[in-house]
């Protein structure tokens, strides 16, 4: 590690209502990997905004490559060599791979886009990252990960000597996750300083050099990676020892509510049948691609169903929309906050309120505000919500609160069944304890909880049964007592059969 890129003193930077940063400090040095930590709402990635010139500090200095600079903007940080892979991903959808790669850089000749060039030195950079992307094609038809690694491929494209990097690994499989980290290592080797923010806290081990904790705004403490220890490191995050990451609760498990029953939609949902009890949390595993949202999504009447059937308190419900869905009693926390859960637009409590505008309008459909500030309230108050009113947009809140939001809008709902897709991604530890706490808490009440998760560790804390998915198919089923992680990728790895199936319990 050599001299410092980046000296950032007593940075200050308040919104509306709330200080978001206080007196920060912040260094970084060529060749190193910085991981900045925190809880959601810790100012991390408020304090990389500055340093990226999204946004302009109040008070403070900061130095770049030892020269103080000030008016800090996007194309300013850009030319100084700072890039910055955002936790939302900032792609034109209806743009090329290329085309979003070196937007506001086009290549052109007489004011000729010359998308052959652009595409080829697009191809050049994917080539590094062995990304097998065709860069003529429209990113809104990739996968989320396959978008989440041109975000990666847009900010390399820039020769960056300064990269940040918010949750880059949150949509990436687990060769993805091994490919960045080699590009990572490359960089550092090169004398890059690298600022990796993430909640996945066990990929530290593979990258990180040194640490810096955020807590409500301010710095708390900056240690070197191999002097400290994952429960330290926690504990400064949170300010208290969390002493149990994966809290399980026992409850009887009551009457079956959701029977699914050859369930076909598209390609990737092919004879699903499982069911679902009262008072139990099943978790569905499976690798990237294996089908798991596309059922949930079709199970929520989000996307069409070609066939099956869909029992609730066994009688058939026809769900053709998510309206009918939500009318019987089935609730779905889509994957994708920010693009399926969420108007970003509007505000906290507007956002609460719109899946129970039935419920708190009168018979000529004028909407109480008192209920629907009681109502919003309530739900931030349950799941610990940090912002300062209700009134504020959501788009401002951090990815963890977010995340929040969109689970507090079915509180108020007399739910049966509950559906989960990815409900930690992008969270800290102690969110996704809270998480994890109102899941069980829905079970208490008897309700059935289904969810998603990519994380191993949180199918095997969290679940009191598992389906396995692969290739569109549930590949296998087991009560906790007897699931393992080999037994679970084991199935997750069985292509074109349906094996290892218990008879339905």
């Amino acid at each position: 590690m050599g001299e410092y890129l980046v000296e950032m003193d007593r940075i200050c930077k308040s919104f509306p209502g709330v200080k978001a940063l206080d007196d920060v400090s912040f260094r970084l040095k060529s060749g190193e990997v910085l991981a900045l930590l925190g809880e959601n709402g810790a100012g991390k990635s408020t304090l990389m905004n500055v340093l990226s010139g999204v946004y302009q500090k109040d008070e403070g200095e900061i130095r770049l490559f030892g020269k103080t600079v000030e008016d800090l903007n996007p194309k300013k940080a850009q030319e100084l060599g700072i890039a910055i892979i955002h936790q939302e991903m900032n792609l034109c959808r209806h743009l090329s791979v290329a085309e979003n790669i070196f937007l506001g850089r086009e290549e052109s000749r007489c004011g000729v886009l010359q998308r052959k060039d652009m595409n080829r030195r697009a191809a050049e950079i994917l080539a590094r990252l062995n990304l097998d992307i065709d860069p003529a094609e429209a990113v809104g038809n990739l996968a989320v990960s396959k978008q989440q690694m041109v975000e990666i491929a847009k900010a390399l494209s820039t020769d960056a000597r300064i990269l940040i990097m918010d949750e880059p690994t949150s949509a990436l499989t687990m060769s993805e996750i091994d490919e960045l980290f080699q590009i990572i290592r490359r960089l550092k080797g090169d004398g890059c300083g690298i600022v990796y923010i993430s909640h996945r806290l066990e990929e530290l081990q593979n990258i990180a050099d040194r640490v810096q904790i955020m807590r409500d705004g301010r710095y708390i403490a900056s240690m070197n990676f191999a002097d400290t220890t994952m429960d330290e490191i926690i504990a400064n995050m949170v300010g208290r020892e969390i002493t149990e990451k994966f809290p399980r609760i026992s409850c009887p498990r009551g009457e079956k509510i959701l029977e699914v029953r050859n369930l076909n939609a598209g390609k990737m949902v092919r004879d699903i049948n499982f069911d679902l009890f009262a008072g139990e949390i099943v978790g569905i595993a499976g690798l990237l691609g294996a089908g798991r949202t596309e059922t949930t999504r079709a199970i929520f009447g989000a996307d069409p169903k070609d066939s099956g059937q869909i029992l609730l308190d066994g009688r058939e419900v026809v769900i053709r929309r998510p309206i009918d869905a939500i009318r019987g009693g089935i609730m779905l926390v889509p994957e994708d906050r920010r693009k399926d859960g969420l108007c970003i637009k509007l505000s906290v409590q507007s956002n609460i309120s719109l899946p129970n505008l039935d419920m708190l309008s009168n018979r000529f459909g004028v909407i109480d505000r008192k209920k629907e500030k009681k109502l919003s309230e309530k739900s931030i108050q349950d799941l610990n919500i940090k912002l300062p009113s209700s009134t504020v947009n959501v788009a401002t809140l951090s990815g963890g609160n977010q995340q929040k939001v969109v689970v507090a809008k079915w509180l108020a709902r007399n739910s049966r069944v509950v559906m989960f897709d990815e409900p930690t991604r992008g969270i800290d530890v102690a969110a996704k304890v809270e998480i994890y706490n109102l899941m069980n808490e829905l079970k208490k009440q008897g309700i059935g909880v289904l969810f998603v998760s990519s994380e191993m560790p949180e199918i095997l804390g969290i679940s009191d049964r598992i389906l396995v998915m692969c290739d569109g198919k549930i590949t296998g089923e087991m009560e906790i007592g007897e699931a393992s992680q080999d037994l679970i990728l084991k199935y997750a790895t069985t292509f074109d059969t349906k094996s290892g199936l218990p008879e339905a319990i």
